[in-house]
């Protein structure tokens, strides 16, 4: 393992932490009665905070399969491999997101729809 390898997998073992922290702490709670209040603006207000909540949560669980599916890549040699084209990610681009499962060029194609 090379120092920027060691590097890449202390990133995302703190990115992993991090998120199993927020999922540990994030309350998703189904609100009964949502829009049944005397008031709209308050019942639309709980309404956008739960599904802002729900978003947030599923985003940090989409994210912690990300690292965890990067540190399985890095024990199993295939980390750092574009999973689309199969070829390397480009470096600066694991340093800004370690987790990454696309070469920009094909995350770009996919982002597009192609």
């Amino acid at each position: 393992m090379t120092k920027d390898d060691a590097r890449l997998r202390r990133k995302l073992v703190e990115e992993r932490e991090r998120l199993l922290t927020i999922l540990a702490h994030h309350q998703v709670e189904a609100q009964p009665n949502v829009g049944l209040g005397n008031h709209m603006a308050d019942d639309a207000s709980r309404a956008f905070d739960q599904t802002r909540e729900l978003t947030l949560y599923r985003q940090s669980q989409k994210t912690l399969r990300d690292v965890d599916d990067a540190l399985a890549k890095m024990d199993n040699g295939t980390y750092g491999i574009c999973e689309r084209c199969g070829k390397p990610i480009d470096f600066a681009r694991l340093k800004a997101i370690p987790w990454a499962r696309h070469c920009l060029d094909c995350q770009m194609r996919l982002d597009q729809g192609h």
